[in-house]
């Protein structure tokens, strides 16, 4: 009995040993159990590179002082260019002197995964916060590296004052391009960069071709459509507005840009980051609009590019580093940074939100981004921009889309064979 009874003090004293030495909730603590804080040590301080652009870093300013006001958790904002951030990484990461949240376009994710410079990040139940393509653009080999902050695509710029509304579909916009336009007096009516494979692009996958075969978040990068059937129609198409003189061969955006800045061009394909430009120059007579659609009924899908948040490797704050991410682009952050810094959000109530919807200029490239994909993310892309701008060049100038095509993929082919990718 004695010994029974000691027992069981002994069991009582090393329960009460177990209490008094486990983890312990203090004010430090965050109360949340879905963020994937709520049993990491809260730091004093994270470190989050941002892009060195002045009023990208005054609507950030803002939204980094609710997040301390919120958390108790200072942020040092650093600002440094983000195309060269990962070079810095790769040095200051291993150094101990990187961030903890850098800042990056979505279509680096491969090289930098590759590199070992950043963790997955997983969103739990907020991935249905972002729109699906912006997920999309940051999810690489099936797993998700980042979250978005902001999206961009291209779309329709209008004048009013040559034509009162926006081509619906492609048969309209080309009887606009007939009617409006005389090369000898350099007017237009339709012009777009028809040799760049950026802007080209929707054209061929709106009739079913693609870059890379995607499937579950994982790209196929041995099986290229831009020869197939789709892709040579869509090629068919962009080969009509130079036979018909629609659009000059040797059109550049710069020489674009300056025709519709003087009033001169009725339509124009382009992005979002013209909008300044055009509404100085045009005024209340610009408008936006998505792309027309194809006579397949199908909308021209637009490449649509991401910026977003990156967790860093190197970081010994990754929850709390990804519950900053998360603050950071939620829809009164996101929304607070498209008024102050332009960029449509990833976040899709702030997307959809009536501040941009009812944004004469905004709204035609936040509609587009519905029938757009993301640019493929693997580093195998980079191989495709050359041969397929050599391409586009030939078809301006009348060689057969479907020869010129194969040629280009094959040349794609041997070009990510040679660079040692897709192995």
């Amino acid at each position: 009995m004695r010994k029974a009874l000691s027992l069981f003090l002994m069991a009582v004293l090393f329960v009460g040993l177990l209490s008094a030495c486990g983890p312990k909730r203090d004010a430090e603590q965050p109360k949340q159990t879905n963020n994937g804080t709520e049993e990491a040590k809260k730091p004093e301080k994270l470190v989050v590179w941002v892009n060195d652009d002045e009023k990208q870093k005054q609507a950030l300013k803002d939204i980094f002082q609710k997040y301390t006001e919120k958390t108790g958790i200072k942020i040092e904002m650093v600002a440094v260019n983000m195309l060269d951030q990962t070079k810095k990484l790769a040095l200051d990461g291993p150094a101990g002197k990187g961030p903890d949240v850098f800042y990056q376009p979505h279509d680096r994710i491969g090289d930098i995964v590759l590199q070992g410079l950043a963790d997955p990040v997983d969103l739990g139940d907020a991935k249905d916060e972002y729109s699906e393509t912006a997920v999309n653009a940051v999810t690489y080999d099936g797993q998700t590296y980042g979250v978005p902050a902001v999206v961009e695509t291209y779309g329709v710029f209008y004048n009013k004052n040559l034509v009162p509304e926006a081509p619906k579909t492609m048969d309209e916009l080309m009887k606009i391009a007939k009617e409006k336009t005389n090369a000898a007096k350099d007017q237009y009516g339709f012009l777009m960069e028809a040799t760049n494979f950026y802007f080209v692009y929707p054209f061929f996958a709106g009739y079913g071709g693609y870059v890379f075969k995607n499937e579950n978040g994982k790209y196929d990068t041995s099986d290229i459509g831009l020869a197939n059937d789709g892709a040579v129609k869509g090629a068919e198409l962009v080969q009509s507005w130079f036979k018909n003189g629609y659009i000059p061969k040797e059109i550049t955006g710069d020489i674009m840009n300056g025709l519709f800045t003087k009033g001169n061009v009725a339509v124009a394909i382009t992005g979002p980051w013209n909008i300044a430009s055009y509404k100085e120059a045009l005024g209340d007579k610009l408008a936006t609009a998505p792309l027309p659609v194809l006579d397949n009924g199908e909308h021209p899908k637009s490449f649509v590019g991401a910026k977003t948040w990156m967790l860093s490797a190197y970081s010994k704050n990754k929850e709390w580093a990804v519950d900053f991410m998360k603050f950071v682009t939620n829809e009164e952050n996101s929304l607070h940074y498209y008024e102050v810094a332009g960029e449509m959000p990833a976040n899709e109530k702030a997307l959809t939100n009536e501040k941009i919807t009812n944004d004469p200029l905004i709204a035609g490239f936040a509609e587009q981004i519905q029938y757009g994909e993301p640019m493929p993310n693997v580093p195998e892309m980079s191989q495709v921009w050359e041969p397929m701008g050599n391409a586009l060049q030939f078809i301006a100038k009348g060689d057969n889309p479907k020869a010129v095509l194969s040629e280009a993929v094959k040349t794609i082919q041997d070009k990510i064979a040679a660079s040692g990718a897709g192995k």
